[in-house]
C-alpha cells in the first residue's frame, strides 16, 4: 500500500503537537490522531460544571515554567495566542495567624519575609537562590541534551559520551559534589542543611514532591525540587511560574494552531489501537474501526507502556526493553480539585476578600516538612492522607478570561491518595478526601467552604481513564533516581527512538519530559532528522 502520510503522530497532548508542528516545519506530510475529543491531553480548559457553562478552569496541568523560549520562537506561539502571566509569590499560611511570601524577583522582600521566623534562615536565602542558580547552569544544558548511550562500545555512542563530558570539563570538584547530593538525598535533609525553621522549610519543601510518589524523606527529591526550578516563563527569573491567558487548554491550541499553519493535519476521536510494523519497520498504525494510516514514520507521545506493551506486538520488541517497560514505574496519589467560588479566600493572617498579592500566588497547604511526610506515610498504608497537602492557585485573578465578574476558579494540586486507587473510581473516598482538603484551607482561611459554586474532584482513576495517564502519573512516569537521563524509559533507548526502526518516542517519560515544556516533541525531531540526514549520506557513498 502507498503512504498516505510522511509521519504519524500518536497523541495529539502538547508534545505530540510540538512534534507535528516542527515535522511540518521540516516538510513532512504529518497526521496527528488524537483519541479524544479534543487535543491537548493533560493541558487543558474545560468548562466541567453543565450548569455554569461559562466558568473555566485548567482541569489537569495548571502552570508553565519550563518550555524554552527557542520552542516558543520557533513555533511563533505567541503569534498564535501564548500569553503567560508571571505568577506572584509562595504563599503560606499557618493557624496561628501567621504567614510567609517567598517572592522570585525580590531579595529584600523574601529577607524581611524570612526574618520574621529566622534572622538566620533569611541571610541563607541569597547563598540558597545563588546555589540553585549555579545548579541551575549546570542542569538546565542537560535538558536540552539527547542522553547518550551509556556503556554502548560502538563508536557514535562513545563519541556522545565523550562530547557530555567535554561540555563539563570545567566542573570543578565542589559542583560535582553539589549535584550528586542534589541526585541522591531527601529535601528534608538538603533544606536541614540550609535552614532552621521549620515554616521557611514548608514554604520550599513543595516542589520536591509536587506529582511524586514519594514523600520529603525519601532519597532522591531533591533533585524533583530543581527540576521544578530550572525554568522560567520568559521573563528571566530562575523557577518561576506562571498562569496562561485562557487555561493550559490556551497552550495546546496555540501549539495546534501552529502545527496547522506549518501544514499538520490533526484529527481528533481517532484513537490508535496498533502500530503497524513490516520487516523490523514502523509503516504507520491501526485505528479504531480498521482504518489503516500508513506512513514511513510513526512519532508516540502517549504513555510508553501503551506504546510497546499495547500498541505494538511485543514479539517485535527485544525481551530485555519488554521486560524494562513492565518495570517502569507510573505512581501517583495526586487528587484535582478544581473549585469555582463566589469569592477569595479571607485568610485569618491576610484578612480581604478583595484580590490581594498572596491571592496572585502558589497558596500553599503544607504547614511543615513533616505535616507532608505524614500525608505520604497515609498513603503508602493504603489509606488517604488524614491531612493532606495541597499546592494551589487562583488563576482568575490574573485572567478574568476563565470565568465572569464576581466569580474566581482555584486550583488544588492535593496528595496523597493510595496509588492502588488508579484501579478503580474510588468516588466517595476521593469526595472525602477533597473534604480534609477543604477543611485544611479553612483553618487559614475560614470563609472557603461557604464560597464554594462548584467542585470538580479528580483521582487517579479518571486520570488514567480519560487521559491515559497511566498510574495518573502526569510525568508519565516517576521522577526517580534510576528514572532519568539515560535511564528514561530505558537503557539504550532515551535517544527518543525505539527498538522498532521509524518509531520514535515523544512523551513526558522521554529525558526532559515532566511539565509542559514540549521538550520530548522537540528532540524526537532532531532524532528523526539526524537519522536523515545520516541516511542520505550513506546513499551519496553507495
Amino acid at each position: 500500500m502507498a503512504d498516505s502520510w510522511d509521519a504519524v503522530v500518536i497523541g495529539g497532548g502538547h508534545n505530540g503537537l510540538v512534534a507535528a508542528a516542527y515535522l511540518a516545519r521540516a516538510g513532512a506530510r504529518t497526521l496527528v490522531c488524537e483519541s479524544r475529543h479534543k487535543t491537548g491531553g493533560a493541558a487543558t480548559t474545560d468548562a466541567p460544571w453543565p450548569e455554569a457553562p461559562e466558568i473555566k478552569v485548567t482541569r489537569l496541568s495548571y502552570v508553565m515554567s519550563l518550555m524554552p523560549p527557542s520552542i516558543v520562537r520557533d513555533l511563533d506561539l505567541v503569534r498564535h495566542g501564548y500569553k503567560v502571566h508571571p505568577m506572584g509569590p509562595y504563599y503560606q499560611a499557618w493557624p496561628d495567624g501567621r504567614s510567609l511570601r517567598i517572592h522570585a524577583d525580590d531579595a529584600a522582600r523574601n529577607h524581611e519575609e524570612l526574618a520574621r521566623f529566622s534572622k538566620r534562615d533569611a541571610d541563607a536565602m541569597p547563598r540558597w537562590d545563588a546555589w540553585l542558580g549555579g545548579l541551575a547552569d549546570v542542569l538546565a544544558p542537560l535538558l536540552m541534551q539527547t542522553p547518550p548511550r551509556l556503556g554502548s562500545r560502538r563508536l557514535p555512542d562513545l563519541r556522545d559520551t565523550l562530547r557530555l563530558a567535554w561540555r563539563y570539563r570545567g566542573l570543578d570538584v565542589r559542583t560535582v559534589a553539589d549535584v550528586t547530593r542534589l541526585m541522591t538525598m531527601s529535601i528534608t535533609d538538603l533544606l536541614d542543611d540550609w535552614f532552621e525553621s521549620e515554616q521557611v522549610k514548608a514554604a520550599l519543601v513543595i516542589n520536591g514532591v509536587i506529582g511524586t510518589w514519594a514523600g520529603p524523606d525519601e532519597p532522591g527529591t531533591a533533585y524533583v525540587m530543581a527540576h521544578h526550578s530550572i525554568g522560567d516563563v520568559g521573563d528571566g527569573h530562575l523557577g518561576s511560574w506562571g498562569f496562561p491567558e485562557g487555561g493550559m487548554g490556551a497552550v495546546a491550541d496555540a501549539i495546534r494552531d501552529s502545527a496547522e499553519a506549518l501544514g499538520a493535519t490533526v484529527r481528533t476521536g481517532a484513537s490508535v489501537e496498533h502500530v503497524i510494523v513490516e520487516g523490523g519497520r514502523a509503516r504507520g498504525v491501526v485505528l479504531a474501526g480498521g482504518e489503516q494510516v500508513r506512513a514511513p514514520l510513526v512519532v508516540s507521545a502517549v504513555h510508553p507502556k501503551l506504546t510497546f506493551l499495547e500498541q505494538v506486538d511485543r514479539a517485535e520488541l527485544p525481551d530485555d526493553f519488554v521486560a524494562d517497560l513492565e518495570r517502569w514505574r507510573s505512581r501517583s496519589g495526586v487528587v484535582k480539585i478544581n473549585l469555582a467560588l463566589g469569592e477569595l479566600p479571607d485568610f485569618t493572617a491576610d484578612p480581604g476578600t478583595h484580590p490581594q498579592e498572596h491571592h496572585t500566588g502558589a497558596i500553599e497547604l503544607a504547614l511543615s516538612p513533616s505535616y507532608v511526610e505524614q500525608a505520604f506515610q497515609d498513603a503508602k498504608a493504603g489509606r488517604g492522607a488524614t491531612r493532606p497537602f495541597s499546592d494551589g492557585c487562583i488563576p482568575s485573578v490574573l485572567d478574568p478570561t476563565l470565568c465572569p465578574e464576581g466569580i474566581q476558579v482555584m486550583s488544588l494540586f492535593a496528595q496523597w491518595c493510595p496509588h492502588e486507587w488508579a484501579a478503580a473510581p474510588h468516588t466517595e473516598e476521593l469526595e472525602a478526601f477533597a473534604d480534609r482538603v477543604i477543611e485544611g484551607y479553612a483553618e487559614l482561611a475560614p470563609n472557603l467552604p461557604g464560597a464554594i459554586l462548584h467542585r470538580e474532584v479528580l483521582g487517579p482513576w479518571q486520570m488514567e481513564q480519560e487521559y491515559g495517564l497511566v498510574g495518573g502519573n502526569i510525568f508519565h512516569g516517576e521522577l526517580s533516581l534510576e528514572q532519568l537521563f539515560h535511564l528514561r524509559p530505558a537503557p539504550g533507548y532515551a535517544d527518543y527512538r525505539s527498538p522498532i526502526a521509524g518509531l520514535y518516542q515523544a512523551s513526558s517519560a522521554t529525558h526532559g519530559g515532566g511539565g509542559v515544556c514540549g521538550i520530548p516533541g522537540h528532540h524526537a525531531v532532531r532524532a528523526i532528522l539526524a537519522d536523515r540526514r545520516r541516511g542520505l549520506r550513506r546513499r551519496a557513498l553507495l
